[in-house]
């Protein structure tokens, strides 16, 4: 049965989201904010244009430590009784810098500690349910699969963050966290929470060229669990890190037949990776035209690349009898750096709503066919898109416009649950043959 909206009075919760916070712990403010290397504003002070700014720059710069704290710091009473409040927390991963070249074991353990501390400090007691990011390991992207033993497993990052994450999730989670990097805890009841490795369908995992179909048996492991919550009558919010459209594509459409052979169950999907502001529909496999559900894709915290700091918050349907546990709206905020670095030193930043995703589309609701319909509105709406293309980059668009073949890529990809199928552009009539847009949407990643 499709979600309905909740009754009046139905209470609803918020989740705040964060992804992507990649903090650099030699970003200098006053440093070069353009250099040859991958990333910049490191290095001396300098004087004069073109210097890093105090809370963040746009360019090839992640964030200082101090502008995430001011993102945690001024967010809303997190007891989950207050009505501004978060009853939960998720949070999709990469926490390190981009200095991928020179990273170690000691720096990636060093970042996680050190910002699961800030979380810890700053959140009080709201549980936060994580998911392990690509930039996590050194070397970038390599996850092994849980059979490789030794030095070379992941066997010192899993262990690591079931040590950091101990007090927000229960001993089984754990226990999978340190297997294979992936576990499912209950949220509140009714609702279950499932934190996939998405590393193990990686196109940038080279372990995965010796078994790309299901490497660490996360699939497996995620249809018993899913299976399971359809017995109990539970619902279930999916997190991770890559979105699904950008995994390999053998384990991206067996990913695409679970969501949609468990769409009465699985309420949401959340994911992060691409520092954009986006989604993924899934659509029905016998006539990919009824859209079952959505994969949402938030932005980044970190500026990388060019970009302003921002986070998400979803309002979904709260714990009662019967509840769809669906997202309602969501919410995004953004720090605009040219503001915040221009202000007087010592001045704490304002963080801004930037939309509310129901209020800026238009959307009757937030369920999967509103998404779908706004896919085709914007077909020919040019104003909707644009503005869609303005959240997208957190409010800083890129200066080259959006054209017909950037807009017939961008849309497609929002139709796009699953990796490498023209079939579900078809609908959009595009005017570029399928590896023409698969071509743009590659030269539109930023990371």
């Amino acid at each position: 049965q499709p979600p309905t909206p909740p009754p009046p009075g139905a209470p609803t919760a918020r989740i705040l989201f964060l992804t992507d916070l990649h903090w650099d712990r030699q970003y200098v403010p006053g440093s070069a904010a353009a250099c040859p290397d991958p990333l910049c504003c490191r290095g001396a002070p300098r004087e004069g244009p073109g210097a890093a700014g105090f809370w963040g720059t746009y360019g090839k710069c992640d964030l200082p430590l101090h502008t995430i704290d001011a993102l945690l710091a001024q967010l809303p009473n997190t007891t989950s009784n207050s009505t501004s409040g978060f009853a939960a927390a998720y949070w999709t991963g990469d926490i390190p810098a981009h200095d991928v070249w020179q990273q170690s074991r000691g720096d990636q353990l060093r970042a996680l500690r050190t910002v699961t501390a800030l979380l810890r400090s700053r959140l009080g007691g709201l549980r936060v349910f994580p998911a392990v990011g690509n930039h996590e390991a050194t070397p970038v992207n390599a996850f092994p699969p849980p059979y490789v033993r030794g030095n070379r497993s992941a066997a010192w990052l899993y262990d690591a963050m079931a040590e950091a994450w101990q007090d927000w999730l229960p001993p089984a989670a754990l226990h999978t966290l340190r297997a294979g990097g992936f576990y499912t805890a209950q949220v509140w009841p009714g609702l279950r929470l499932v934190s996939l490795n998405m590393n193990f369908c990686s196109q940038a995992n080279f372990w995965l060229l010796i078994n790309s179909t299901d490497p660490a048996g996360q699939l497996q492991w995620l249809m018993r669990v899913l299976a399971d919550a359809e017995r109990d009558g539970e619902k279930v919010h999916i997190i991770g890190h890559i979105p699904p459209a950008h995994c390999l594509r053998s384990w991206s459409w067996n990913y695409y037949r679970i969501i949609y052979r468990f769409e009465g169950t699985i309420a949401a999907q959340f994911f992060g990776h691409t520092h954009l502001d986006e989604f993924e529909l899934f659509y029905d496999e016998e006539t990919l035209s009824r859209p079952v559900s959505i994969a949402f894709v938030a932005p980044s915290v970190t500026t990388y690349i060019n970009l302003n700091p921002g986070y998400r918050v979803y309002e979904v349907a709260g714990s009662y009898p019967g509840s769809s546990h669906a997202v309602l709206d969501h919410e995004t905020f953004i720090l605009n750096l040219t503001e915040a670095n221009a202000a007087p030193p010592g001045t704490l930043p304002h963080w801004q709503r930037l939309y509310s995703a129901r209020k800026a589309y238009g959307l009757p609701t937030a369920f999967p066919a509103d998404w779908d319909q706004l896919v085709r509105r914007m077909q020919d709406d040019e104003q909707l898109f644009q503005r869609f293309w303005f959240h997208l980059h957190k409010g800083h668009p890129p200066r080259e416009p959006c054209g017909g073949p950037c807009k017939a890529a961008l849309l497609c990809a929002l139709r796009s649950g699953r990796a490498a199928d023209p079939a579900l552009c078809r609908p959009l009539r595009p005017t570029l043959p399928f590896p023409r847009i698969q071509e743009l949407w590659h030269q539109r990643r930023l990371c």
